[in-house]
């Protein structure tokens, strides 16, 4: 089964805390795991809907507050206000086209190592950080 580990995690999460296990609740976490982009409470309705489309907009805005605390989504927010929500997996940084709203997930080693050096040499402990750059992708740049 797709996603078994993290359908786990939403089951034990809900009996942890006397929720109820619904086929609905793990629909939507399924369209979210499918995604694989950064998505809005929106977009992901627009999805789950094309296969559900009794599942209405309201069941997946709760759910998707549900999966943040439940900690198999985080919500960002970038400059234009806009919630959305992307998987819990290793830590990334991200181009952000303020013309299209194109985001862009990088990695950079030498980027983290720099912020660990620069934090340690002012005795500062980092718990967590975000990195986001702001501009235009390239196409954008050619339109």
């Amino acid at each position: 089964m797709a996603h078994e580990a993290e359908m786990k995690s939403l089951a034990k999460y809900l009996e942890k805390n006397n929720l109820k296990q619904t086929r609905q609740r793990e629909m939507i976490l399924a369209a979210f795991l499918g995604a694989k982009r950064h998505v809005t409470s929106e977009d992901l309705y627009q999805l789950v809907r094309e296969q559900h489309p009794n599942i209405g907009y309201t069941t997946v805005y709760r759910t998707m507050k549900l999966l943040v605390e439940a900690g198999l989504a985080t919500e960002r927010h970038f400059d234009d206000g806009i919630t959305r929500y992307e998987t819990e997996h290793e830590h990334h940084d991200h181009l952000v086209c303020i013309k299209c709203g194109r985001i862009q997930e990088f990695e950079c080693d030498e980027i983290e190592e720099r912020q660990r050096e620069i934090a340690k040499g002012y005795g500062f402990q980092v718990l967590r950080h975000r990195h986001e750059l702001y501009g235009h992708c390239a196409a954008c740049r050619e339109s």
